[in-house]
């Protein structure tokens, strides 16, 4: 059975061919070519949102955008992928103008303006996307922070703006300007990752610890189911408005201050037994922070069996406490651990997307292909596959 890889693009290829093509549609050279990472989650899902852990890292599949400003405070927004631009004054931009893809650059473009005024933000920008679409691996963060790594570059009055600070601009972009919802883990990691490294990120304060990868023999997999089953009916918002209640519920600030060791405590069960799935939600999100600082641990005693366990019992409790996994997913899981990895579970929001293994690197090829026979005994589409290595931050590249 043929399987699917989807390895990173060449960056020297990328570069050379984004160079040419920006000067076909705005008929100059850029200043330069920018990128910036994807992410994939190792563990600590739904936990941004109720400030809790969570253990992302980069990933060497980046979107890539070359740009030069302009002195006519014009924007121009073109993309490799997309037929569809956008032109425009930057004051012209604001929330659901422009739409769609645009959005999330023009977005950027728009809080930055804030910083260093309309006139001076003229800019022409040229994207391209190498990063897997509807996969969970947040192609829309490493659209957004390109953008902004290359504006901060480029305009003298944006230089002095930390990672932290253009993470938080590209997070108004998506939320205000896409409306799109989104915690802020992903542009912090595709800004503040270190290569080789995984991203503690305590969404308390968005401040982010590395984590050195430390199981050399491993490598994560990563399965990406090709299906996503639409937020739009509001499942994501159900369950962030349940935890919210929950925290009212315990007059707690968040979540993350819930000692797991209270979970079966009368006090808490009677607070919650009110709130439609309380307990469940709250059991998910207080177990899950444990697990993400006892995975750290873990890595830090090389300990692959003690990793992979954990994995597992994130995903048992992400379909059964927090039910937002789905068969695809499931079956993507199952497989992995029949196949002899020593933890698997799904990544990123649910309902589709991807799968991650730990997986022995002499057995990545056997153990996608048992995934693949599975998914194809369910008579389910295809899964595609990726080697997940962790990766450096967004940059310069020209």
């Amino acid at each position: 059975m043929a399987l699917t890889w989807l390895p990173p693009a060449d960056t020297g290829a990328v570069v050379k061919d984004l160079t040419r093509g920006f000067f076909v549609d705005f008929g100059h050279i850029p200043d330069g070519v920018w990128a910036a990472p994807g992410r994939v989650n190792l563990i600590g899902e739904h936990t941004d949102y109720n400030q809790g852990y969570c253990l992302p890292f980069a990933l060497p599949h980046r979107t890539y955008a070359a740009a030069a400003t302009r002195d006519d405070g014009i924007l121009r927004i073109a993309s490799v992928q997309k037929s569809s631009g956008w032109e425009g004054k930057v004051t012209d931009v604001r929330p659901g103008r422009p739409d769609g893809w645009t959005a999330y650059v023009a977005g950027v473009v728009g809080v930055l303006a804030e910083h260093a005024g309309a006139g001076a933000m003229g800019v022409d920008l040229l994207v391209d996307g190498h990063v897997p679409l509807g996969a969970g691996l947040s192609s829309s963060a490493a659209l957004s922070c390109s953008v902004a790594v290359a504006l901060r570059d480029l305009v003298p009055a944006l230089a002095d703006l930390t990672d932290e600070e253009l993470a938080s601009a590209c997070i108004r972009a998506e939320n205000e300007f896409a409306g799109a919802a989104t915690g802020g883990m992903d542009q912090t990691v595709s800004l503040r990752a270190v290569d080789e490294h995984l991203t503690l990120l305590d969404c308390h304060d968005f401040s982010v610890t590395p984590v050195a990868w430390t199981l050399p023999e491993h490598e994560v997999l990563v399965i990406d189911t090709r299906v996503h089953h639409s937020l739009a009916d509001g499942q994501y918002a159900a369950r962030r408005q349940t935890c919210e209640l929950a925290s009212s519920a315990l007059r707690l600030a968040s979540l993350r201050e819930l000692d797991p060791a209270r979970l079966d405590d009368e006090d808490v069960r009677t607070a919650l037994a009110g709130i439609t799935d309380g307990l469940p939600r709250v059991r998910h999100v207080v177990s899950e922070n444990q697990r993400v600082l006892d995975l750290v641990a873990a890595l830090s005693e090389q300990d692959a069996r003690r990793v992979g366990s954990l994995m597992t019992a994130s995903h048992r409790s992400l379909r059964d406490d927090y039910e937002v996994s789905c068969h695809e997913l499931d079956v993507a899981v199952e497989a992995a651990l029949e196949a002899g990895a020593p933890g698997a579970r799904m990544t990123g929001g649910g309902f589709g997307g991807s799968a991650v293994a730990l997986v022995r690197r002499d057995a990545v090829e056997r153990v996608a292909a048992e995934i693949a026979r599975a998914f194809d005994q369910e008579r389910l589409q295809a899964p595609a596959f990726l080697a997940a290595v962790p990766s450096g931050p967004a940059g310069r590249l020209r």
